[in-house]
């Protein structure tokens, strides 16, 4: 792919949840976007499913030039530019390679849990490993785990790509 002149990598920030529409019109479009992915497995009550997510929630990447920085800003999923020092941020052509590079080399599969408080799970990585408890709180990608090991009852912050609803 040729670099067109006077463009560079910039950075855009999207409505939620919507990085992967924002970047399949926009190369509908002609425009050169990167919308960094990797593939999730889900789980819910009654089942698993792999699903593609964004690598960096409400950011996709476009190389611009400034015409077409205001093009993608009329987008009905952009929000703004990123910006930096009051100009628009400009992101290294070796950076984008690099983010590239990482997800082709180390293709990961990052687990999403359905866990909300009052779940039983499992905890099935790390020095907790087989742990079962009664789920707190959620925070984010971490929970809040209530266990009760040797008698004692302790609570324990877990990221949720560590657990297992137990059955």
């Amino acid at each position: 792919m040729s670099i067109k002149k006077d463009t560079y990598w910039t950075a855009f920030y999207t409505k939620p949840r919507n990085e992967k529409k924002a970047a399949e019109r926009l190369l509908s479009k002609g425009l050169e976007v990167y919308c960094p992915t990797t593939t999730v497995i889900k789980q819910w009550s009654d089942r698993k499913k792999k699903i593609k997510e964004p690598v960096f929630s409400s950011y996709i990447f476009a190389r611009v030039n400034e015409a077409e920085r205001q093009q993608i800003l009329t987008d009905p999923s952009i929000v703004s530019s990123v910006f930096w020092l009051k100009k628009p941020v400009v992101i290294r052509q070796n950076e984008i390679d690099a983010i590239k590079l990482f997800l082709q080399e180390f293709p990961q599969e990052i687990k999403s849990v359905a866990i909300a408080a009052g779940d039983r799970a499992m905890i099935s990585a790390g020095p907790l490993r087989g742990e079962e408890g009664v789920v707190v709180e959620r925070r984010g990608n971490k929970a809040l785990l209530q266990l009760q090991s040797l008698g004692l009852e302790l609570q324990a912050e877990v990221s949720i790509n560590k657990l297992d609803l137990a059955r």
